[in-house]
């Protein structure tokens, strides 16, 4: 009914660049119509969001990542991005992505691992 497949991670250097896509697969459901979020998960903590973006288009941030990411959307190819900029070793963590739909259910991708080190 609805699938997220992340992709874009990977190794990158300190003050590197990164650049994460997810793709939407929604049958019946109006990709424009939803709200998406980028979270994540290092290993030992809890999840936390990174950024989220409305229908509308404004966008939220967690204060570590302000500055350094932006997330857009395609509603034309159903994918939402997150642009990561300067990443640091404490970005290093699982990268998922999450739709709620109107009706209020959200789903969530598999992950795509982030790993920044030198």
């Amino acid at each position: 009914q609805v699938q997220l497949v992340e992709s874009g991670g990977g190794l990158v250097q300190p003050g590197g660049s990164l650049r994460l896509s997810c793709a939407a697969s929604m049958s019946i459901f109006r990709f424009r119509d939803n709200f998406m979020g980028w979270y994540r998960q290092a290993p030992g903590k809890q999840r936390e969001l990174v950024a989220t973006i409305t229908s509308g288009g404004s966008t939220n941030y967690t204060y570590s990542v302000k500055g350094r990411f932006t997330i857009s959307r395609d509603n034309a190819k159903n994918t939402v991005t997150l642009q990561m900029n300067s990443l640091k070793p404490e970005d290093t963590a699982v990268y998922v992505c999450k739709a709620v739909l109107t009706n209020g259910v959200g789903y969530w991708g598999q992950g795509t691992q982030v790993t920044v080190s030198s």
